[in-house]
């Protein structure tokens, strides 16, 4: 039988799904080769577990979600996390540093229907995950070699270098250097291409810090260039806020 791939969401706002669905020609040829048991975004139709690969977009924001995570990995052979939400809390994770009910009080007429927890975390902080497939959105290259690799049994390839390190690849000017353009590209796990900078705008960290980002080295450079702390501060708490701030934390 064809192996068996079921995609999930969480909290998110589906954007990595529809990478997938992007795909078009390629997941043509990826519905050849697979059954594809569960995927709410492309088709109302579900099949039951186990499953032999499952994506999981978004985070964990519920009691039920929590849950419902534990389910999917009991029922999954190898279970892959894709985007900032799922690898990350994603953008939702800024009310880890804030009180979720008074958040609560002021978006909700009735907060007290409201059935949520104080923090949004990644999928690894409650199961096992096998691989992860950071970016907001992920990159369709990396999705499909992903996938491509788990159906012939190897590891996939993923990029360990820095957005710094594409950008050379790519022969493109440094912004940090050259303008004196904030960006974080150099402690950002790669995987887009070098995209902004290559449009001589700065690195967002939309695909998170890297393995060893050198966060304490990079902060000075900002502030060099006119950044005061808070803004130093936003401009890491966007895509990936909460891991960021935790590689903040170790430096």
């Amino acid at each position: 039988m064809s192996p068996s791939l079921a995609v999930w969401k969480f909290a998110s706002c589906d954007g990595c799904q529809l990478t997938l669905l992007d795909c078009e020609d390629e997941l043509l040829t990826l519905a050849d080769q697979v059954q594809i048991a569960t995927f709410a975004e492309a088709s109302s139709s579900m099949i039951g577990g186990p499953y032999d690969v499952s994506l999981v977009e978004g985070s964990i924001t519920t009691p039920h979600d929590e849950r419902r995570i534990r389910e999917i990995r009991d029922q999954s052979k190898v279970l892959v996390t894709i985007g900032a939400c799922a690898t990350a809390g994603g953008v939702q994770a800024l009310r880890n540093f804030a009180d979720v009910d008074e958040f609560a009080s002021v978006v909700y007429a009735r907060p007290d229907y409201i059935d949520t927890l104080a923090t949004s975390t990644p999928a690894a902080a409650h199961v096992k995950v096998d691989y992860q497939v950071q970016g907001c959105p992920i990159d369709r290259g990396q999705l499909l070699d992903t996938l491509a690799a788990l159906l012939i049994g190897r590891k996939p390839r993923l990029p360990a270098k820095t957005v710094c390190t594409e950008c050379k690849m790519r022969g493109v000017t440094c912004v940090l250097v050259a303008d004196g353009t904030p960006c974080l590209g150099p402690v950002t796990h790669a995987g887009c291409g070098a995209l902004c900078p290559s449009h001589r705008r700065g690195c967002y960290g939309c695909f998170g810090p890297a393995a060893t980002p050198q966060i304490g080295t990079l902060i000075p450079l900002l502030r060099r260039d006119g950044m005061s702390d808070g803004d130093v501060d936003r401009v890491f708490s966007t895509f990936n806020v909460a891991k960021f701030a935790a590689e903040r934390g170790k430096q």
